[in-house]
């Protein structure tokens, strides 16, 4: 398979994210003229070996980002691993909540919701955990639709964690995994509740405390009384779809099985469901900073 990198259009932790366009040369019919390529340092590259492994277990899925297979390359002397992904031409969720002046119209949150759910319906039912959800993790596509995407961290479900590893984002991670290093599916569910809040409110949940470094914040997380404050803005239906993410007691989460049929996503007019109320943002600029409190980790480290 041959391509040929373009700008780039984004940065993790260990990789950069390039548009590609694929070569004539190319014999498969399924692949797209216009590529998303993830690389990273071919020394670096576990996290993104990861996600392949993750996302060809997934199969098909229309809320899952698509995987068209991985290579290396040599570009000016230094080897790269590259994954080959869709092109999502609107950006990230995030860019989309900034696009609307911070807040998202509620068909919109329910529309997203509704993929988000979906995908993590599927992810949860191969036996994974996505472990980072969050809206900079969303992928916002020409037709409105929204996948999951990042799976670099993603882990099998039973699969136990060293006591020392912190893995996701601090301002989405559940109470259970500060405190007891359990990364399993409620903690998806716990991330989703916090990324509905930022699609209405155009603020991570945790926003409202100023004052908190991210020891403080940790800390409050697993210790704390305090659940995340649920916008009065809300509908009835989606204060209540909150409530289910937002139990502190894993076990009493709510699955993305049993979200898929609240009302608050279940209870649509579907045409509603296949286009978007508005147009999409195509970013020209990275993603913003991966956390929004400027913590000096933000991502997954050991």
């Amino acid at each position: 398979m041959e391509w040929v990198r373009g700008e780039i259009i984004g940065h993790g932790s260990f990789a950069t994210i390039s548009k590609a366009t694929t070569t004539c040369r190319n014999s498969r019919s399924d692949l797209p003229t216009l590529l998303a390529v993830k690389s990273s340092d071919a020394c670096l590259s576990s996290s993104l070996k990861n996600e392949k492994h993750v996302l060809e277990s997934m199969g098909s899925c229309q809320q899952i980002i698509r995987c068209f297979g991985d290579n290396s390359s040599v570009e000016n002397g230094q080897e790269f691993y590259n994954l080959l992904l869709e092109f999502a031409s609107g950006g990230c969720l995030s860019d989309q909540i900034k696009n609307h002046g911070g807040r998202l119209p509620e068909t919109d949150v329910r529309r997203y919701t509704k993929a988000i759910v979906g995908g993590l319906c599927a992810v949860h039912s191969k036996g994974f955990v996505h472990c980072d959800i969050k809206p900079q993790n969303i992928l916002v596509f020409e037709d409105g639709a929204a996948k999951i995407a990042d799976f670099g961290l993603a882990k099998e479900k039973g699969l136990v964690m060293k006591k020392t590893e912190l893995r996701g984002t601090p301002l989405y991670m559940s109470p259970e995994s500060v405190k007891a290093n359990e990364y399993e599916a409620p903690c998806d569910i716990w991330a989703l509740g916090c990324v509905v809040v930022e699609m209405i409110t155009g603020k991570p949940v945790w926003s409202h405390l100023t004052e908190l470094n991210l020891f403080t914040l940790l800390k409050k997380i697993a210790r704390g009384e305090e659940t995340p404050r649920i916008p009065e803005e809300l509908s009835e239906e989606g204060k209540d779809f909150l409530r289910q993410c937002f139990i502190k007691d894993p076990t009493k989460r709510w699955t993305a099985e049993m979200l898929l049929k609240h009302a608050f996503v279940g209870d649509q007019d579907e045409a509603l469901l296949s286009t978007s109320s508005s147009k999409l943002y195509k970013p020209s600029t990275p993603p913003s900073p991966r956390c929004p409190f400027g913590f000096p980790v933000s991502d997954s480290n050991s």
